[in-house]
């Protein structure tokens, strides 16, 4: 891994209504490194998904900041994905995976053939002209994965994308996608409710306080594998200890 990509510090940020505040992040603070697949876990309603809205630029930080060190000092571009797939059923499969590249103005002879190579490669190739409701749930989150990636991000904002598939469907998908964002080399932060999903995908594990949110335990993730598998990292020596650690720190939380 290489040096830190993407730096949030001492992070506060708080939701107004007419019936007062309620304060989301308190002093939060982490950096991840280029190239780094950081987890987030916590208790519901902690705030997680306010973070990675906050990364994308969505809203802004009302105190502390979040800085960024791209190539040549520059902003990385982010891609995220959302718990559902956000798929349009007026458009076939090719024409909502080229959609961002399209309103860029950058669908050229050159990212079609990229995007082309990605649907051949995920298992998509033959399903480019059906409409997303021809699709199963794990063949419509393998297009929003390429919808993201063919914007070439270097950063990619996970928000719970596989909580919408059966657990079967959940464990193919999320060993596939995971498979195909670290050969890409991208720098990932997923929010998962999954402990074992966040055990076997993650370099690295954020352990979030109930709101107002902070970093409250950090676990780097270090397995014995036989290969790269889904199922060898749920297998591994180290998961176990890793998992119940984990969910005493959630546990904890709760009591």
């Amino acid at each position: 891994m290489g040096s830190d990509l993407l730096k949030v510090d001492r992070l506060f940020f708080s939701y107004h209504t007419l019936n007062g505040e309620t304060k989301a992040l308190q002093n939060l603070s982490f950096s991840v490194k280029e190239g780094e697949f950081l987890a987030i876990v916590g208790p519901s309603g902690c705030g997680k998904s306010t973070i990675l809205s906050l990364i994308a630029g969505l809203m802004p930080p009302e105190d502390g900041g979040i800085t960024f060190y791209g190539k040549n000092g520059k902003k990385p571009g982010i891609g995220y994905m959302l718990q559902h797939d956000h798929l349009f059923e007026w458009r076939n499969i090719w024409q909502n995976v080229t959609l961002g590249l399209e309103i860029q103005h950058r669908l050229t002879p050159e990212n079609k053939k990229k995007v082309e190579k990605m649907l051949e490669d995920y298992g998509l190739s033959g399903f480019a002209h059906k409409k997303p409701s021809e699709l199963s749930g794990g063949m419509r989150q393998r297009a929003a994965l390429i919808r993201t990636l063919a914007l070439e991000p270097e950063i990619l904002l996970l928000d719970e994308p596989f909580s919408a598939l059966d657990y079967q469907t959940r464990l193919t998908v999320s060993a596939d996608i995971a498979r195909i964002i670290k050969k890409a080399g991208k720098t990932v932060i997923l929010i998962t409710h999954d402990l074992s999903e966040a055990v076997s995908l993650a370099d690295r594990i954020l352990v979030l306080s109930h709101r107002p949110a902070h970093v409250k335990a950090e676990f780097t993730i270090r397995l014995t594998l036989p290969d790269d598998s889904l199922l060898a990292a749920r297998k591994a020596p180290e998961y176990g200890a890793y998992f119940n650690q984990i969910w005493e720190e959630l546990s904890n939380e709760n009591t």
